[in-house]
């Protein structure tokens, strides 16, 4: 962290922000306009499913080489060679337009992210003095999070005047500019050594694959269902089985890519537990509040005002979070943000399906306030309690961030999204059952409907069973919405226990404190006496013997401990 001029701080934190929102904007406009991709280029659902595990899979595992390619090569030329490709790849897709093309293209997204993501924070790092390091810290980590609200702000414009093509011109565009900027405002040189081994090729050969495999079964789980498809227990196997063997291979290793006994501390495994369940929270917004809004029929135009409440809402967490950031009060905030999540999925329940986007103003902007505050004091608080073992652990420590993050939000929307479906399911059969056409208000309905249908449909016997499939989709619907608060519920269920467990680990931890401060203290003032008499002895003391060594009291303990 060298001294800049004024003027270089403000690029170097222009710049940050560019490459922030370059890492993760590409991944949420596919997600964002997933619905309309899938329609244009004819894919299925379960060929759309591919293209996020691909994202997934390289965004996470791109660490594992990120790290020591850095401290060889030096981390710019890590991020020319990935937003090259990224680029490259996205003016391919242009011209081929393949399900191919794509995936080759949603991988290499991945891949970019990553490397974005740490290099928006080294830039951010240079943007003030080092006295502010912890808060440039935490605004460069979430810099990143501002894209998902921002691809659904520009995706109506993109789309208006093109297809899909628009969207990955201006991918292209966003990494050929971050290019540009690397290069031209370069970060200051720092020490390089050789860090690679022989070894860890085959490490990252287990567990890329392992890992790209987990990730499949859990995107294709809901798509193809989990008992329904036998080639998800091979992928499952498979992965185990290279995981297993990955994990083992490290475990033995005198200098590893990861420090597997780390992840047997007790403090560890609350972290990566914590680290999970409010990844997992966030997806009441990404899955639940979206996915119910698409099934009343909001695309991305409606929804747009919605994501703008909630750009604003993660934009000032992120701030909150920055100015009064410190290691101390780290806990603090991940609470704080606790709260505001539980809270957030608590205001979603009893939602009808005469809801529409500006019903969830509040919820979201309290559950996108709780996001923008979680994720650097998360990032930090990690990486501290790794650095507790050594700065060998670092890269351990990034890679379960990482990790922990992506996973969470994949198996989050994957079991939501199962429990979505079981309770679909059962509200359809309980409310079809109540149906009864000899019923007067069935019938009703019924009749109404036909007389709807009466100009466009003149043959009767059609026209009845054109109004019988219409009350079907009408009782589908409401059936899903049903299910959607159930979810919903569930959420906050999951946030309501977590939130009871912290706050008892956290009067636990300041119970033990206060006991560890009484005993030092008595320690103290037993100590304290039995050296003030030694050294008070009189003259008479010469004449006895000295005390055997066995009865000798404690050395002194100084005030300070």
């Amino acid at each position: 962290m060298l001294s800049h001029a004024p003027w270089e701080r403000v690029f170097y934190a222009l710049v940050a922000i560019l490459l922030g929102i370059t890492g993760g904007l590409g991944n949420a406009l596919f997600s964002a306009n997933l619905p309309t991709i899938q329609g244009q280029m004819g894919l299925t659902t379960s060929e759309a499913a591919w293209l996020t595990g691909a994202y997934v899979t390289f965004s996470m595992t791109a660490n594992l080489l990120l790290f020591k390619f850095r401290q060889q090569y030096g981390m710019r030329l890590f991020t020319e060679i990935s937003l090259g490709l990224y680029a490259l790849l996205c003016l391919l897709h242009l011209v081929l337009g393949s399900a191919q093309s794509l995936l080759w293209l949603r991988g290499a997204s991945g891949f970019a992210a990553a490397a974005c993501t740490s290099l928006a924070t080294l830039y951010m790092l240079q943007s003030m003095p080092r006295v502010y390091v912890l808060k440039m810290l935490v605004l460069g980590v979430g810099v990143s999070q501002l894209a998902t609200p921002l691809a659904w702000l520009l995706s109506p414009s993109l789309l208006d005047h093109g297809q899909w093509h628009n969207l990955y011109w201006f991918e292209a565009g966003l990494a050929l500019m971050s290019f540009a900027a690397v290069v031209l405002l370069k970060l200051p040189a720092g020490a390089q050594f050789k860090a690679f081994e022989k070894r860890d090729f085959i490490s990252i050969a287990l567990l890329v694959p392992g890992i790209g495999l987990l990730v499949a079964v859990l995107v294709q789980g809901t798509t193809r269902w989990w008992f329904d498809a036998p080639e998800l227990a091979w992928m499952l196997i498979g992965a185990m089985a290279l995981l297993f063997s990955g994990l083992y291979f490290e475990h033995h290793r005198s200098n590893p890519l990861l420090h597997t006994r780390w992840f047997t501390q007790g403090a560890t495994i609350r972290f990566v537990i914590g680290a999970i369940v409010l990844r997992f929270l966030t997806t009441e917004q990404s899955y639940g509040v979206v996915g119910m809004l698409r099934t009343l029929g909001m695309g991305p135009d409606q929804m747009q005002p919605l994501f703008g409440v909630i750009f604003a809402g993660m934009l000032l967490g992120m701030l909150l979070s920055a100015l009064s950031f410190d290691i101390e009060h780290a806990g603090t905030q991940l609470l704080a943000a606790l709260v505001l999540l539980g809270l957030a999925t608590w205001l979603d329940f009893g939602r009808t399906s005469l809801d529409r986007p500006a019903d969830f103003y509040l919820s979201q902007f309290l559950l996108a306030l709780g996001s923008g505050i979680f994720m650097g004091p998360l990032m930090l608080t990690g990486v501290v309690q790794g650095l507790k073992n050594g700065p060998s652990h670092m890269l351990t420590a990034i890679l379960t961030i990482s990790m922990t993050q992506s996973l969470g939000g994949l198996a989050g929307a994957a079991l939501l999204g199962t429990f979505q479906a079981q309770r679909t399911q059962a509200y359809s059969v309980a409310l079809s059952q109540q149906i009864n056409p000899a019923e007067p208000q069935v019938a009703q309905r019924l009749q109404l409907q036909q007389q709807a249908l009466a100009s466009q449909i003149t043959d009767p016997t059609l026209r009845a069973a054109q109004g019988t499939a219409q009350l079907a989709q009408v009782v589908r619907r409401e059936a899903q919405v049903r299910a959607w608060n159930d979810v919903f519920r569930v959420v906050a269920l999951v946030a309501a226990v977590y939130l009871a467990w912290s706050l008892f680990e956290a009067a636990r931890a300041r119970r033990a404190s206060r006991l560890a401060a009484v005993r030092s203290a008595q320690h103290t003032a037993e100590t304290t006496p039995e050296v003030g008499t030694d050294g008070a002895a009189g003259p008479d003391n010469d004449d006895m013997p000295p005390e055997p060594e066995a009865r000798a009291g404690p050395a002194p303990v100084p005030a300070t401990r």
